[in-house]
Formats: C-alpha cells, sequence, structure tokens
C-alpha cells in the first residue's frame, strides 16, 4: 500500500522542474500536479503554454517573471490562504535557480505554508555528468554578474578548489572562457550547449583548446562551463633535490 499524502494538497505551493529542451523530460508526478493544481505561475505563459499542450495539460497559467514578482506575490499568496493549489515553474529547470521563484518560496514559507519541490532536469547537473570532471565536491555559480563586481567574483572562484559550474549565453561565451583562463590558468574546462535539443554537444579540453573550438565554431544556443578542480601535487614535487 502507497505511503504517500494524495496530491496536490490545497494551500501548497508545488515548485514544478521543467525540461531543459527535449520536452519529454518530465517526471509523471510532474505532469499530475501541473494538470490538478488550481493555477500554474509561469515565467513565460507562451513557453509553458507549448509545454502543457505537448502533455495535454489545460490548467489556467498567469505570468510571474523578475519583473512582476514582487506584484504577483500578495495575490498568490491569497489563492494559498483560500485553499488553492499553485506550482510555479521557469522557462526551463528548476524555479529560483538562475530564474525566478526564490522570493515566492520564502514568501510562501514565512506565511507558514507549505513549499513542495517537484524535481526534474537540471543544466547544470546533466553538464557536470557529461564533464568527465570530478563531481563529488562542486560549485555552482550561475551566471556572473555582467559587469559590476564581474572580476572581482572571477577572482574570487579562481580560488576555488573544487569542480565549478557556470551558466553563460552565447553573447558572452568567449569573453568568459577568456577571462576564466586568464584567472585560473591551465585546469580543464567542458562547455556543454543545447542540452537534450536537437544540437546538444560537449567540448571539452584545456582552456585554449575549447577557446579555439568556439572562436572556430561561433557559438550558438545556451551554455553550461564546468571548470575541473584544482589536483593536489605529486607529494614528489615538494621534495627537496
Amino acid at each position: 500500500m502507497s505511503t504517500e499524502r494524495p496530491e496536490p494538497r490545497g494551500g501548497t505551493l508545488y515548485v514544478v522542474s521543467t525540461p531543459i529542451g527535449n520536452m519529454d523530460d518530465i517526471t509523471l508526478r510532474a505532469i499530475r500536479i501541473l494538470r490538478d493544481v488550481d493555477l500554474i505561475a509561469a515565467e513565460d505563459t507562451r513557453t509553458t503554454g507549448n509545454l502543457l499542450r505537448h502533455h495535454g495539460i489545460t490548467t489556467p497559467t498567469i505570468s510571474y517573471f523578475s519583473h512582476n514578482e514582487r506584484q504577483r506575490i500578495p495575490m498568490l499568496l491569497e489563492r494559498l490562504h483560500e485553499g488553492q493549489a499553485v506550482a510555479v515553474v521557469s522557462d526551463a529547470g528548476t524555479p529560483g535557480v538562475s530564474d525566478p521563484a526564490a522570493l515566492l518560496i520564502a514568501a510562501v514559507i514565512e506565511e507558514g505554508l507549505e513549499v513542495i519541490p517537484v524535481p526534474g532536469a537540471s543544466a547544470a547537473l546533466s553538464a557536470l555528468v557529461a564533464s568527465g570532471l570530478q563531481m563529488d565536491r562542486f560549485r555552482f555559480e550561475g551566471f556572473l554578474p555582467i559587469k559590476k563586481r564581474r572580476q572581482t567574483r572571477i577572482s574570487e572562484i579562481a580560488q576555488e578548489t573544487r569542480t565549478i559550474i557556470l551558466y553563460e549565453s552565447v553573447h558572452r561565451l568567449l569573453k568568459t572562457l577568456r577571462e576564466l583562463h586568464a584567472a585560473m590558468g591551465e585546469r580543464r574546462v567542458s562547455v556543454s550547449r543545447e542540452i537534450t535539443k536537437k544540437f546538444e554537444e560537449t567540448v571539452r579540453g584545456s582552456f585554449p583548446d575549447v577557446i579555439a573550438h568556439f572562436e572556430s565554431h561561433p557559438p550558438k544556443g545556451e551554455f553550461v562551463i564546468v571548470v575541473g578542480e584544482i589536483r593536489e601535487r605529486d607529494s614528489r614535487d615538494d621534495r627537496t633535490e
């Protein structure tokens, strides 16, 4: 006999992970939640609408993105207090991770209401497992600042000994790779693009190798950069002759 509680439950916010490209990369539970909640708060209702139509889901949606999230939160809290079940989704992946939702989640918790994650696809973890680099200890940085504190952040993460995961846009990929190379030296790097999509690709090697690849093959799509860990020097390197 199943011990799981029936869901969706009223007065609960479901943080639902959605596909990062391939629309079939969604769990059966996520489909059920999105089908049966009272309302879906979506970063982009058009993108989410395509996903919902693909899976035959007709639940009402409203927009919830970075520029209106503070205005939306009171209304969503009111719906939850009325006993409705609400799902929040981003364009792709897990809401709140480099996407809107963190403010809403914090507000729901502050109100004493329930927040339930519905796990799914992750660009960061997919790129990590495809990199061939150390996976048991890593640091996730998301997007680097575009201007203010950018060099400070790069200098900070250059001191990190663990594997590092970053997101980057097509317009700044080469700039970021060159800046990371200048700060980090000869660490190994893996760059994945368009994960789960038609033109999925992972390029691995040294910084110069990967930079040269994207200089000769102009980058397209969305990217995850994985920088390898700093390996401990062989103890023989520390011995004096």
